[in-house]
């Protein structure tokens, strides 16, 4: 009887990392690497050598120098002599709100549109058609000019709102429209102001705690609980309540016209509205046919199922289709976020000081460090860009399908 035994390994030598399949990806790939490292490494030693050269350096001591510049809005304390870096945060948190504020939005218009293009109304399916080819064709900086020129000519000055010879009226004697921007009653926040924002923040988390029970009832017993007035009463009673117990600390200040201008209040200028709503309206209709996309994907059969089971359309499209639709439209809308965010930056055609208007434009030009200026630019739009994509791909990977 003869022994069965492992035949010899064969011994490394370096023609394999060429000639094997197991090494070659990983050779080609080591041979890339180093590559693009001396690219780097070339490029950065000749831009060192040539600012040395020129009597220059990199430096960020400009950060703390004066600013000398106004911003007209400004979500935190903010002077002409305030430093170049708060300056920087001044532009950071005006671009993170309006991107936030155009992608919510955005969201919402390109869902309704993406289902009305789908919709059995002619003249609906129609109307929605032309906004989606009519929005996602023209540039979006026209949008923000048209928008930004029609909020300039067409809406009066904030002296019409004189009281002597009026041309205008607020609107519920609160809100003023005016070519400057839109005048808002602003919170008060009084003792007690805390526990009624927590309220409402419980309350926000108890309408999704409730839909998700609805929706795991519904597809373990068949039980179908309604969704609309419990959502709202979750969302408001808890927190009305909670306001009238504290004793009512939350008050509200009203714009009041004095002089040429209003005075308290809260400004929501012209530039930021029109960067807002062309942002959305623009970046909704590429949305609204990743939406419509999404629902085609999902089979005729899911919906004549579920009609079978006695559901209603509205019900069949928020409880059957969406869910399915979202794994296809979720990567593009990842994509779509990004360019809302990207888009921003065109704030400076209206004078909306984002972080590109104050850091990559008048901050370069007074200080003269465009290095240090673009290389700033750069890693903010790469570090929110990067975060945007891991917060949206792990939802992705909670709502894709799950194989076994």
């Amino acid at each position: 009887m003869t022994a069965l035994t492992d035949p010899p390994k064969e011994s490394f030598r370096l023609s394999m990392l060429i000639n094997d399949t197991r090494y070659r990806s990983l050779t080609f790939q080591a041979i890339a690497l180093l590559v693009l490292i001396s690219a780097v490494a070339y490029l950065a030693s000749n831009l060192m050598a040539n600012l040395a050269a020129a009597g220059l350096n990199i430096s960020y001591d400009f950060l703390g120098d004066p600013a000398g510049y106004d911003i007209n809005q400004t979500l935190i304390g903010y002077t002409s002599q305030s430093a170049h870096l708060q300056a920087a945060w001044v532009g950071i948190l005006n671009t993170l709100l309006v991107a936030f504020l155009a992608c919510i939005t955005a969201t919402i218009l390109g869902v309704f549109a993406g289902v009305m293009r789908l919709s059995n109304n002619w003249l609906v399916r129609k109307l929605m058609s032309g906004y989606v080819e009519i929005f996602r064709n023209i540039p979006v900086l026209i949008w923000i000019l048209i928008i930004y020129a029609i909020m300039t000519v067409s809406l009066p000055a904030p002296n019409a709102f004189r009281g002597d010879s009026p041309e205008s009226t607020m609107l519920l004697d609160s809100f003023a429209f005016t070519n400057r921007g839109i005048y808002i009653p602003s919170p008060i926040w009084g003792a007690g102001s805390i526990v009624v924002v927590l309220t409402f923040v419980a309350s926000i988390i108890g309408v999704f705690a409730y839909r998700r029970y609805a929706k795991k009832l519904l597809f373990s017993t068949g039980k179908l609980l309604p969704m609309g007035w419990p959502s709202l009463a979750i969302l408001f009673v808890p927190t009305i309540l909670m306001f009238f117990i504290m004793g009512q600390p939350i008050t509200l200040d009203y714009p009041e016209l004095k002089g040429f201008n209003f005075r308290g209040g809260l400004k929501i200028g012209a530039p930021l509205i029109a960067l807002w709503v062309a942002l959305s309206v623009y970046t909704g209709a590429f949305i609204a046919e990743n939406v419509r996309a999404g629902i085609l994907a999902v089979s005729k059969g899911q919906t004549e199922a579920a009609a079978a089971l006695g559901l209603r359309p509205g019900r069949i499209m928020n409880l059957v289709v969406l869910p399915q639709a979202l794994r296809v439209i979720i990567p593009p809308l990842i994509s779509q976020y990004l360019n809302i965010t990207k888009n921003s930056s065109l704030a400076i055609a209206v004078g909306y000081a984002d972080i590109t208007a104050t850091l990559g434009g008048i901050t370069l030009n007074q200080t003269g460090r465009a290095i240090e200026c673009v290389l700033l630019l750069m890693l903010f739009y790469l570090v929110i860009s990067l975060g945007i994509s891991a917060i949206m791909n792990t939802y992705n990977n909670a709502v894709k399908l799950k194989e076994r």
